[in-house]
């Protein structure tokens, strides 16, 4: 079993430092654990930026929130050796890349779990991290993005207010976030740059979804029902509820949807699996299905 260490959030910052805070409130009013925060910005020397990152450092004096510790650190994109002011072309959009892929592959050797907040900074930024996060990612990390009322961002506007009531009305909503590097593995080994991730994603993602549909027109219309919720996560017993079947009926079919899968994949006749391999193969392919 993987123990995970204690959460990390990690944020796009730009001349808004409140998000940070308010990102934080709702992590720990849902009862995590952050141990570390780390802020994903462009180099800036304006007056709005570094009165926001000092506004932060006053938050996290002394390495603890709210009397608790929690480190802070500042993380400027860079391109060599050194930083990025803008991203104004791919070369500089790439580096960005791989300063964010280099930081989230090294958090997750060291088994933190991550949330991801993208509602600060440059839309670029926050796309180049979830970029990085779909290979590098997997189920336990969140992806995050912050709803705020007009209203409260016009008074919280430069930092003006750093923490909200619950009144207010802010919300972290969950983004759905695929890791594809969970289902392929090898693309996270493969991937050196921009370009080479996203063909090698593709790739893996097209040879995959093939055989997937493969072996679903081979099915009969019950059996795929029966792919269809394994993938979507049930148990065999939530099957035979759902479908109104028996177990034994359940386990026929997956039998019969197991061998196929042997089969297209090239697996031992002896390989032991189970109900959880039809998720770990098929959830992809039954999203982009529209079954859920």
């Amino acid at each position: 079993m993987v123990v995970m260490n204690k959460s990390v959030l990690v944020a796009t910052l730009g001349g808004q430092p409140q998000v940070v805070p308010f990102a934080m409130d709702a992590l720990l009013a849902q009862g995590e654990s952050i141990s570390q925060v780390i802020l994903l910005h462009l180099a800036s020397n304006e007056d709005r930026m570094q009165a926001a990152r000092q506004k932060l450092r006053d938050e996290f004096k002394d390495g603890c929130y709210g009397g608790m510790p929690c480190q802070l650190r500042f993380v400027p994109l860079q391109i060599g050796d050194s930083v990025l002011t803008d991203i104004h072309n791919e070369a500089a959009a790439e580096a960005a890349w791989q300063s964010v892929r280099i930081m989230l592959s090294e958090l997750k050797i060291g088994q933190h779990r991550l949330h991801l907040c993208v509602s600060g900074g440059r839309r670029i930024v926050a796309l180049l991290l979830m970029s990085a996060a779909a290979l590098l990612c997997d189920h336990h990390d969140r992806l995050w993005h912050m709803y705020t009322p007009d209203e409260v961002q016009k008074r919280a506007r430069h930092g003006a207010i750093m923490h909200l009531r619950p009144e207010d009305g802010m919300t972290l909503i969950q983004v759905p976030l695929v890791p594809w590097g969970a289902y392929f593995p090898g693309l996270r080994a493969m991937a050196q740059a921009p370009q080479e991730a996203v063909a090698a994603q593709m790739g893996w993602l097209r040879s995959s979804e093939r055989q997937c549909q493969e072996i679903y027109q081979r099915l009969t219309e019950r059996q795929r029902d029966v792919l269809i919720a394994f993938a979507n996560g049930s148990s065999p017993q939530d099957v035979a509820e759902t479908l109104n079947i028996t177990m034994a009926t359940v386990n026929t079919h997956k039998t019969v949807i197991l061998d196929e899968c042997r089969i297209a994949w090239n697996l031992a006749p002896d390989a032991r699996l189970d109900y959880r391999y039809l998720r770990e193969k098929f959830a992809p392919f039954v999203r982009t299905m529209g079954q859920r």
